[in-house]
């Protein structure tokens, strides 16, 4: 369960100015006074792959922004399948503010670290500061939109199309800016994994991957890396 305890030894101290999605997480809309303010309240946290960040029903203690590494977030519907809902990238910030728990599971799909505050705290600078509601709001229609993307990548047809819109998605959450030719993306998801999201087989999901190489579409890079050749081809090809 992912609780912000001041008092947790396995927290790190934050080091805002070393911070990879310093310029992209919520608190870049802080004045840096507010930042360093609410910095001083926050802790970092590591979670290993597989490991679960917290589970649906567990009373919402924290927020948190997504520094390093990706999650999955997960239900589980009336026929007892896990389905994922959203995929969460660097950068990213889970919290259900003025709420009273947690309706999904978080889990790490990679290692990660994560930056923990109490909801208090960040309910508190929000009222303080119109610039940082103003992110956090933007960050959860983000998140909606990404939800919204992920659902109707499920429900398409072919499952060549499927494949490469989760590329899209990998490649779009992991990048700033419009994503550009020869981009090199992380795949937080193994085979099976993905066969699990698109609705299909691992074999189906490996011989797609071959034939958007054999296309000049992606090149893969190892297994967990694919660099996207050609982003305008990917994406007619995603629908």
């Amino acid at each position: 369960m992912l609780e912000a305890r001041r008092d947790e030894p396995t927290y790190d101290p934050l080091g805002c100015a070393a911070c990879p999605v310093r310029d992209v997480a919520v608190c870049a809309g802080l004045e840096e006074v507010e930042r360093r303010t609410l910095a001083r309240l926050g802790r970092r946290r590591r979670f290993a792959r597989g490991e679960v960040v917290f589970d649906a029903g567990d009373p919402d203690t924290a927020c948190a922004t997504l520094v390093t590494g990706a999650l999955k977030l997960s239900r589980i519907d009336a026929d007892g399948v896990e389905r994922t809902v959203a995929l969460i990238h660097a950068g990213g910030f889970l919290a259900r503010l003025f709420a009273t728990g947690v309706d999904c599971t978080a889990t790490a799909l990679a290692d990660s670290e994560l930056c923990l505050f109490t909801r208090g705290d960040v309910e508190t600078a929000m009222r303080g500061s119109p610039g940082f509601m103003e992110r956090i709001l933007q960050a959860t229609l983000e998140q909606l939109d990404a939800s919204r993307a992920l659902i109707n990548l499920i429900a398409r047809r072919e499952t060549k199309a499927r494949v490469a819109g989760l590329l899209l998605l990998f490649l779009r959450g992991g990048c700033e800016g419009e994503p550009r030719d020869g981009a090199r993306v992380e795949l937080p998801l193994s085979r099976g994994e993905m066969a699990g999201l698109l609705g299909t087989t691992i074999e189906t999901v490996s011989r797609q991957f071959a034939q958007l190489e054999a296309e000049a579409l992606i090149r893969r890079d190892g297994l967990h890396h694919v660099v996207v050749e050609d982003v305008g081809a990917l994406a007619a090809v995603a629908g």
